[in-house]
């Protein structure tokens, strides 16, 4: 299953709801939000473009590049991992400006298996600030933040050298920030978590159907 931007399940993919499916980020009305996921990605990504254009016609000549540009993005997010993705990308005084947001859900583990801390300042101990010997180079500091309703979180900010490809030499100057919100517990308990949010989404999906007389999901 996929959500769409206003959290119905997207009707071309149905299957087993996962913890991606119960996120929710607020974003501006101009930004794009779709799943990432290979399956209906393609159909949801047109039907996005074609919705963008009745509303924007002057978009109509570059359907194609806002086509290419949704579909890389989403794949690249995809493919490092994440679980969501919100983008934009808009033209400001002839200068074309594009930014990602995507939430990715790190292991509760390391290689070894022993536990890693969710303490924010811990996870804020282990991250790398990147100074800048000279003006112009990338920088990267990290502290830590407290989130309403979430509590405090590590986060990094700055401006960093990003590859633009696994494996790839070259690289793009882009401005990036990460926050690190911990779920407090083992993996054990982040499952039983994840277990309970999927019962609930299944739960919120068979009451639709029987409104709808689809049946059960």
């Amino acid at each position: 299953m996929t959500t769409d931007r206003g959290g119905e399940p997207n009707e071309e993919v149905r299957g087993t709801p996962t913890f991606a499916d119960c996120i929710s980020l607020a974003v501006p009305d101009s930004w794009w939000e779709f799943g990432i996921r290979p399956e209906g990605r393609e159909a949801t990504i047109r039907a996005l473009v074609e919705e963008r254009i009745r509303e924007l016609p002057e978009l109509a000549p570059y359907r194609a590049d806002l086509t290419a540009m949704l579909r890389r993005m989403a794949k690249d997010a995809h493919d490092s991992g994440a679980l969501y993705l919100g983008c934009m990308a808009e033209n400001f005084d002839g200068v074309p400006l594009s930014a990602t947001v995507t939430v990715s859900v790190l292991g509760a583990r390391n290689e070894q298996g022993v536990a890693l801390s969710t303490d924010p300042r811990a996870i804020a101990g282990s991250l790398g600030t990147i100074t800048a010997r000279r003006e112009g180079d990338a920088w990267r500091e990290v502290t830590t933040v407290d989130i309403p309703d979430v509590g405090p979180a590590a986060r990094t900010y700055g401006v960093e050298d990003v590859p633009v490809a696994q494996g790839d030499s070259r690289t793009l100057r882009m401005v990036l920030t990460q926050t690190c919100i911990p779920v407090p517990g083992t993996t054990d308990e982040f499952k039983k978590l994840d277990d309970e949010l999927t019962r609930q989404v299944k739960d919120q999906m068979q009451v639709k159907d029987e409104r709808g007389g689809k049946g059960n999901a």
